[in-house]
């Protein structure tokens, strides 16, 4: 018996990187999940296949989770085909590098765009799953954000706001939803070869943190299961997986 047997987890942004790692790994411990993904139908296929190796029993769904007619959608789905949802993991996310000197590049088709995603998406899939989660009793919403929401660093202005923004939403939403759902947040640090770290120089990253090295999808993927498995007393709290650069 794995933590998750008979327990339903969605996943966000499931097709490659932090998604999909959080997904196989909940599939490792027997969950059934929801791989969703927007457009990358072919990595998302390959990480439904991830989930059914590791033990777990994958749902493929499209969804783009800044349109809420969608998300809406998505969990009917969810619903229908396995009857409840016990973990939301909001992953989906977007990346468009700019210095924070150039604050004419920061149009506002960017800022929509890390906004929509970020949070606007963020809160219309913690929405969706309020009334399903009540009903069974209890639930847990994870929610990934970025050191980049903490300190005034990351790929943008823009990406650090929504970062931010997301942060406190999920505060907001641990207030409200208590005591039956918890929310809490991982702000990862620096992975590489994830969608948007691709090319960027590695070894200030390393100078920056304690422990001398980059992270890894697995360490978030672990932190993900203990939030969704143990954490009993945790809702609103915020955890660093960085190796020590914000300290």
């Amino acid at each position: 018996m794995g933590l998750l047997s008979g327990k339903v987890t969605l996943v966000t942004g499931a097709a490659t990187g932090l998604g999909r790692a959080i997904a196989v790994e909940y599939g490792r411990e027997g969950a059934k999940v929801v791989v969703n993904y927007s457009k990358s139908s072919d990595d998302a296929k390959q990480t439904a296949e991830l989930v059914r190796e590791a033990g777990g029993e994958p749902l493929l769904i499209q969804a783009d989770v800044a349109q809420d007619r969608q998300v809406r959608a998505m969990v009917a789905k969810t619903l229908e085909h396995f009857g409840r949802i016990d973990v939301l993991v909001n992953n989906a996310g977007v990346i468009k590098t700019l210095p924070f000197s150039d604050l004419e590049g920061l149009t506002e088709e960017v800022w929509d765009t890390q906004l929509n995603v970020h949070v606007k998406g963020t809160f219309f899939c913690c929405r969706a799953v309020v009334e399903p989660m009540r009903r069974q009793g209890r639930g847990r919403i994870i929610n990934i954000a970025s050191i980049a929401g903490l300190w005034s660093r990351g790929s943008s202005i823009a990406y650090s706001t929504s970062k931010a923004a997301l942060v406190h939403l999920s505060k907001c939403l641990a207030r409200t939803l208590g005591p039956e759902i918890q929310v809490n947040v991982i702000a990862p640090g620096f992975i590489p070869n994830t969608r948007g770290t691709a090319g960027r120089p590695i070894e200030p990253m390393l100078q920056d943190a304690a422990l001398k090295r980059v992270g890894k999808p697995s360490d978030v993927a672990e932190l993900a299961l203990f939030m969704a498995t143990k954490a009993d007393f945790m809702s609103g709290s915020v955890v660093t997986v960085d190796g020590g650069r914000v300290c």
